[in-house]
């Protein structure tokens, strides 16, 4: 099927952050290189990765412990939640085994989300409130699971598994990383061994499946667990895999793939149709989580990839929260192959289904176009506030949609 459509435009030629930031003369140098020009590392990793730099950097932590001691609110609400969350509690015990399961017969994969949620959750606690017994409690849940995972396996669900668990547990270890109980480098390997080869064996395969069979998701959980070893391990080239993918990769993760058709002045807003907005909305916005953690822990590296082709997801996130808050969209029919011979599939409307969904997603991305870029926001915006404060995992039900994002973001994000 064509990805293009009346709607459908590309801007290319923007410098990335990183690039203005690498160039000598900061904005005098980005002005002399010109609004068509595009800086040489521009898709390159950096030379020195900052860390902490997923989810979350020093100045994030800051801002989180100032507020909370001074008692401003939202952050204040949203510590509350995380403190109250009996993933939170420094008691929690690992449970770590050695082949994990999603998908099929024997499915284990519980054990393996509920302590990612565990240690990032008690990482959080450490870092912003500084208990020593939480840190002592995410370094213990990290080591065991580090010491004893070898095998994520199962159905296709495995290669899901492989992404959403590979980059949560990649933010929980970077907030570790400084803690001299935890195995920082046992750690590193076993990301490497376990989680990598499938995320790549997805990314450069998709399981032998027409390259349109997988839903965006699939993608973009395991660019992000990609994205993240990279930060993680400081390995350049596997970092520049994920960044080069959400440009330019074949599946429906990439991002002209994953927001195929473009909208301009709907309402005096632009819009992007998501790639699984035909679906349901369960799904929909899980996407705007997983793209959504992509472009922050970019950012953290000097990557814009939430400005990337002429602000492309914010569109998208704009359409997604607009459905969502029982408005009215475009949607122009999505055709597309499923399966190994692409049989031809089409949708032909918005899926209704799980509309308005709570999902802890919106604060990343309010508080990422709305107040560091000072955008109308109008429908993100509303979005993020009818959802706060933001919890995490263990606060949305205990099946695994509850835990595909790490949330916490009013404690996070709020500026």
């Amino acid at each position: 099927m064509s990805r293009t459509s009346p709607h459908t435009h590309h801007e290319g030629g923007q410098v990335s952050r990183r690039g203005l930031l690498k160039t000598a003369g900061g904005l005098t140098a980005a002005l002399a290189l010109g609004a068509g020009a595009t800086a040489t590392t521009a898709d390159a990793a950096p030379g020195t990765f900052t860390h902490p730099g997923m989810l979350h950097n020093a100045g994030d932590i800051n801002r989180a412990k100032v507020r909370i001691t001074a008692g401003d609110d939202p952050w204040l609400s949203g510590w509350n939640r995380l403190t109250a969350n009996s993933h939170s509690q420094s008691t929690w015990s690992p449970r770590a085994t050695a082949t994990i399961i999603r998908g099929g017969t024997g499915q284990n994969y519980g054990l393996l989300y509920n302590d990612i949620a565990a240690a990032y959750q008690n990482a959080l606690r450490w870092k912003v409130g500084g208990t020593e017994a939480n840190a002592q409690c995410a370094a213990r849940i990290l080591n065991a699971w580090a010491t004893t995972l070898t095998t994520v396996t199962g159905n296709a669900d495995r290669f899901l598994a492989a992404g959403l668990y590979g980059w949560q547990f990649a933010n929980a270890a970077e907030l570790m990383r400084d803690y001299g109980a935890f195995d920082l480098g046992a750690f590193q390997e076993m990301m490497v061994k376990v989680f990598y080869p499938l995320n790549n064996q997805f990314l450069t395969g998709h399981n032998d499946a027409c390259i349109t069979n997988y839903w965006a998701n699939w993608d973009l959980c395991n660019m992000a667990s990609v994205l993240a070893i990279g930060i993680l391990n400081n390995d350049g080239s596997k970092y520049d895999q994920a960044v080069d993918y959400f440009k330019n990769g074949a599946g429906n993760g990439s991002i002209k793939n994953a927001v195929p058709f473009l909208y301009s002045n709907v309402e005096g807003y632009d819009l992007g149709q998501w790639q699984e907005s035909g679906r349901d909305q369960g799904h929909t916005v899980m996407g705007m989580g997983q793209m959504g953690a992509i472009c922050e822990m970019a950012w953290n590296q000097g990557e814009d990839l939430y400005s990337y082709d002429g602000r492309r997801f914010m569109k998208a996130a704009q359409y997604v929260a607009k459905y969502n808050l029982n408005m009215d969209v475009p949607f122009t029919t999505y055709n597309w192959g499923s399966g190994q011979n692409c049989s031809p599939q089409s949708q032909t409307v918005p899926g209704a289904g799980s509309r308005g969904q709570v999902r802890p997603v919106w604060a990343m991305l309010h508080y990422h176009y709305g107040r560091r870029l000072l955008l109308d926001d109008r429908y993100i915006s509303q979005m993020c506030f009818s959802v706060a404060p933001e919890g995490g995992g263990g606060d949305y039900g205990t099946d695994s949609g509850g835990f595909d994002q790490l949330g916490f973001g009013t404690l996070m994000y709020a500026k």
